[in-house]
This record gives structure tokens, C-alpha cells and sequence, in this order.
């Protein structure tokens, strides 16, 4: 066959993209005005008499075009993750994606987030007031978000400055709180709501105490009623849930021996409203044995019928 010896055609070098015209930098402003107005429209939606959406795709379009025939790309920056449509102008990144500035919003209330401060929760973005109403742990106490510390206790979360005592309202120090029906009291008013009072002073029982006429008593407080003297040997006399030693006790009885101011526990004689041991009703002058019916009282003593005779008749 015949052989061809034409040479290889040679590449001809490009030439590299002409320094931008003062008329394409104008048209690439134009391009970005347009771009920005386009994503607004989408956000806010079409209203009357504003070029509808497709009308500014085919503009943007016949632009680029335009462009491109004067040997101009004007690639777009990047996709919105909003709208999905090219960023011609200010863009945005945040979250590993490209955003029109307008578009990137919180998740919850839609405001803008190009200038502040945004917390993001599972690839979404908020505004630092929603992720704190979403998002944060609640305060037992006023059930309002906590943004800041966050205190645990009694198996719920509260706002420090919010846990303090159901009763006296004080917040607790170094010596904590003490719980009961799920609520916390400092140790005053733990003790002075719930701990079992004394019968004697009527204040709170903790330790070191005895079990006496159906109720609690501090041992310091558990004396007798009249002398406030304690029992030695253990045993106490009751009068109206009271405790008593022997003597005191007798003595609010009206049991009281008359002769020997002891109280009177066996046989007893009671003569002129008067109780007496038996031994100890005798004739004030001459000591004998008195006998019911057959002695005389003077004053407040007692005598025998001759002795009586004697010393008064």
C-alpha cells in the first residue's frame, strides 16, 4: 500500500485566557448582583411584579453564554446545600458545605445564622437560643434550659444557683442537703420537719436517746417533772404522761404520809383528808397509836382523847 508521508499535524498551543476587561469584571459583578437576587427570591418567595425564578435561570444563563463566547468562565464558586443552586457571589462554608449566605438558617426558627454564633446537632445548625431550648438538659427547679454548669442531683439536673432547700430556701454549703420525698432540705429543717421531738424540750431527737411513755426523750430531758432530778435506779412513777420520782409523784397523788412526809405505798389511814402510814398516826403529845373514831384533831394535829383532855379542856 502506498505509504503516506504527510507529516503528523502539530498541536497548536492555547492560548492562555486573555486579563480580564473592565467589561467582564463589570459582568461578573452582574453575575454575582444576579445570583444574590435570585437566592433571595427563592428564600422570600415570588412576589408581584419581581422577574419570576425561571426567567432569572434563563438571564443567568444567556449571561454565562455571553461570557463564555468572549473566552470568559465564570464557574460558580459552589452549590448551595439550601437550594441547591450555583453561588455566584458571597459564599458561605460552614458544616463541610457551601451555603448562599441567606440560606444558611436555623433549623428551627429559619433566622439567619451568617452572622452569629451557631451550635450544630446532627448536621443541623441553630441559633444559639433554639439548641438551648432543643437541645439542653432542663432545671428540676424552673424547668428553663441550663446553657451553663449543670448540677445532678436526686437523679434530675438543676441549675446551681436553682438547688437549694424545699423548706427555708437557702443554698446548700459544705454540708450538703438530706432528701425525703424528693426533695432536698438542708439539715436545720430536715431535722426540725421530720426528726421525732423530744417529749421533754419539744426539740428535735438525733442521738443519745430514751424510749419512754410512747415517745422519745433526750436523757438530759428525761427527769422528773417537779425537781427535774434524774432516775437513778431507772424507775419513774407516770401521772398524765408525765414522769415523776416516788416522792413527787406521791405527793401530787395526795399520797403523802402527814407524819413522816414520805410517800405512802402500803397500808395506808387517811384521817381528817389526811393519809398516814399506820405506824405514823399516833397522839401527837404522847406518841401513842391512835385508833380511827377515838382521836381529837387541834390545829393540824392529832392527839389521843386523854391527852387531848388534858392539854385543852
Amino acid at each position: 500500500s502506498a505509504m503516506s508521508s504527510t507529516p503528523a499535524p502539530v498541536p497548536r498551543p492555547l492560548l492562555p485566557s486573555p486579563p480580564p476587561t473592565e467589561a467582564a469584571r463589570q459582568l461578573d459583578e452582574l453575575l454575582a448582583d444576579l445570583g444574590h437576587m435570585q437566592s433571595k427570591l427563592s428564600a422570600a418567595g415570588q412576589g408581584a411584579g419581581v422577574p419570576t425564578e425561571s426567567s432569572l435561570d434563563n438571564m443567568l444563563g444567556s449571561l454565562t453564554r455571553d461570557l463564555q463566547e468572549l473566552g470568559i468562565t465564570a464557574a460558580p464558586a459552589g452549590i448551595c446545600a439550601a437550594c441547591h443552586k450555583p453561588i455566584a457571589g458571597k459564599m458561605l462554608t460552614a458544616l463541610g458545605k457551601t451555603w448562599h449566605p441567606e440560606h444558611f438558617t436555623c433549623a428551627r426558627c429559619k433566622r439567619e445564622l451568617d452572622q452569629g454564633p451557631f451550635f450544630e446537632q446532627g448536621g443541623r445548625a441553630f441559633c444559639e437560643e433554639d439548641y438551648h431550648q432543643v437541645f439542653s438538659p432542663r432545671c428540676a427547679y424552673c424547668a428553663g434550659p441550663i446553657r451553663e454548669k449543670v448540677l445532678t442531683a436526686l437523679e434530675q439536673t438543676w441549675h446551681p444557683e436553682h438547688f437549694f432547700c424545699a423548706h427555708c430556701g437557702k443554698v446548700f454549703g459544705d454540708e450538703g442537703f438530706l432528701e425525703r420525698n424528693g426533695k432536698p432540705y438542708c439539715h436545720q429543717d430536715f431535722l426540725d420537719m421530720f426528726a421525732p421531738k423530744c417529749q421533754g424540750c419539744e426539740r428535735p431527737v438525733t442521738d443519745n436517746y430514751l424510749s419512754a411513755l410512747q415517745g422519745v426523750w433526750h436523757s438530759e430531758c428525761f427527769v422528773c417533772t417537779e425537781c427535774l432530778t434524774g432516775f437513778t435506779g431507772g424507775s419513774f412513777f407516770e401521772l398524765e404522761g408525765r414522769p415523776y420520782c416516788e416522792l413527787h409523784f406521791h405527793q401530787r397523788q395526795g399520797t403523802i404520809c402527814h407524819g413522816c412526809g414520805r410517800p405512802v405505798t402500803g397500808r395506808c389511814i387517811t384521817a381528817a383528808g389526811r393519809k398516814y402510814h399506820p405506824e405514823h398516826f399516833v397522839c401527837t403529845y404522847c406518841l401513842g397509836r391512835l385508833h380511827k373514831g377515838t382521836f381529837r384533831e387541834c390545829g393540824d394535829k392529832m392527839y389521843c382523847q386523854p391527852c387531848h383532855d388534858k392539854l385543852f379542856v
